[in-house]
């Protein structure tokens, strides 16, 4: 409608039965629009409530497994693993070392790589095997 006074713009929008509403404050002269304000916050709070809908949250799962895990316990675990990942969660492995399991860190790295290559096709490494403490930990993430 170009430029106009403050009082112009107001009476162009009570004779139309709609709000001004500014737009650009910083900008000279300040943008104004004629709008109806009430719908337009209603629209936007109907956007935010469709976009909060369609955004999914990830959690992370942890599963703890020791050096002295047995072969097929291990293999639960990594089932019990895949089912998080297929469910679009990232897991949390901690391989926990008590007392002097410590000195046997190679062999958790060793159980470490070979849950890694069980999970190559649906899982992607996100943080590889770092040991923190008494804790040996890796993440994995679902593939895309």
């Amino acid at each position: 409608m170009g430029i106009m006074t403050l009082a112009e713009a107001l009476d162009v929008a009570a004779k139309a039965g709609l709000d001004l509403v500014e737009v650009a404050p910083t900008s000279t002269p300040p943008v104004c629009r004629i709008m109806d304000y009430g719908k337009f916050r209603y629209q936007q709070s109907k956007k935010q409530q469709v976009a909060k809908k369609s955004q999914s949250t990830i959690q992370i799962k942890e599963i703890r497994i020791r050096p002295k895990t047995d072969e097929h316990d291990l293999q639960v675990k990594i089932k019990h693993i895949k089912k998080f990942l297929s469910q679009n969660d990232k897991v949390k492995i901690t391989m926990m070392f008590r007392g002097r399991e410590i000195a046997y860190t190679d062999l958790g790295r060793k159980i470490m790589h070979d849950v890694q290559n069980e999970l190559s096709e649906i899982g992607s490494i996100d943080q590889h095997p770092r040991l923190e403490g008494r804790n040996m930990v890796m993440i994995v993430s679902p593939k895309k």
